[in-house]
């Protein structure tokens, strides 16, 4: 059952989804950016937050689903292929109609992020034999090989990249179209999500954060359940990549694989929100984005140091983010009930 303030909550952050564009016509994109920074967030804490493995290299899924959407969209209506436009760098410039772009979009996000869902189950194989910081700078390999590797192709175009189809209609029916993408996949994943981690998988994913030594021993399989996490957050990551492939218009290695910006926000998204929680990611990632866009703005000189100070804040007085903060003094807010004990019971969300 759903508390009361969680469906206050959801009232708004939905109103706010459908109702942003047409209140902050000027500012779609930008919230479009700040769903995609939600997603980011909340399925890089499947595995950062709820089993402990921090990632660094989540950005992968993020530029593969943005190529395989490309090469998708492209193959599918262009006959001369994709290694010929890509080649001519602009100087061939194919019109697609109406439908074939939205059919070609339609399909490259799906294939995008099937794409890479079975890549993470491949990496998998290999990836969770390794653990604690071991998986962390493993993760960061796998990310920055895929962008070297990718730079060398030049059937998607080598270092000089991709401009994708144009979009066959006006600047502001684009704008909305890829908010809605965007709010779309977002909320497709917080409800996937939520449902996940009240089943078994919650359990046996924070069993492998507390001790997975200990999960083996009673049982638990717990590479299944890690390779699921992933799963889930690379298929997201893709579907998404797809969509900010398209709004950029353009994609290279520093668009796709953006790991020293994207790559490292979605941890810092989740520290201020508060790992292992639903609704921490969510949290910090708003309240990230919302101070970048701001210091973007009107701090240009000094919007790595807005942000830098933000993580210190985070590091030195919230360690457990926000969320935990929260919950530790406002424990009444989140259905938690402390006895004369001083002890927790946390009540059904």
């Amino acid at each position: 059952m759903i508390k009361k303030n969680t469906l206050i909550t959801y009232a708004g952050l939905g109103l706010f989804g459908v109702f942003g564009p047409i209140l902050f016509p000027d500012y779609t994109l930008s919230i479009a950016y700040l769903w995609m920074m939600v997603l980011m967030a909340s399925t890089w804490d499947i595995l950062g937050g709820q089993m402990g493995y921090n990632s660094l290299g989540n950005i992968t899924f993020f530029g593969v689903g943005m190529y395989v959407s490309a090469i998708v969209q492209i193959a599918f209506f262009y006959d001369g292929g994709v290694a010929e436009y890509t080649s001519a760098m602009g100087a061939v410039k194919p019109e697609f109609t109406d439908s074939e772009y939205f059919y070609g979009i339609f399909i490259g996000i799906i294939a995008a992020a099937l794409a890479c869902l079975a890549f993470s189950l491949v990496l998998s194989t290999f990836m969770f034999g390794l653990r604690g910081p071991y998986f962390a700078i493993g993760s960061l390999g796998v990310a920055v090989m895929v962008a070297e590797v990718t730079i060398t192709i030049n059937y998607v175009g080598g270092a000089s990249g991709i401009s994708m189809p144009l979009f066959p209609g006006d600047i502001e029916f684009r704008s909305t179209f890829f908010y809605m993408l965007c709010f779309v996949i977002t909320v497709m994943a917080h409800f996937l999500l939520r449902w996940l981690f009240s089943t078994q998988f919650g359990l046996a994913a924070n069993a492998i954060r507390d001790d997975e030594d200990k999960a083996e021993a009673m049982g638990i399989p717990t590479i299944r359940y890690k390779r699921i996490g992933w799963g889930i957050a690379a298929l997201f990551m893709g579907a998404m990549g797809a969509v900010a492939g398209n709004m950029a218009g353009f994609i290279d290695k520093e668009v796709a694989y953006p790991i020293p910006t994207f790559g490292i926000f979605m941890v810092a998204m989740v520290l201020l929100g508060g790992k292992g929680t639903l609704w921490g990611p969510v949290l910090g990632a708003i309240i990230f984005h919302v101070v970048k866009e701001v210091t973007w703005t009107y701090l240009l000189n000094l919007q790595w140091i807005a942000l830098g100070l933000i993580l210190i804040i985070n590091i030195v007085y919230f360690q457990q983010g926000l969320m935990g903060w929260l919950q530790t003094k406002y424990p009444e807010m989140f259905g938690i009930v402390v006895d004369d004990g001083n002890k927790t019971k946390k009540a059904e969300a």
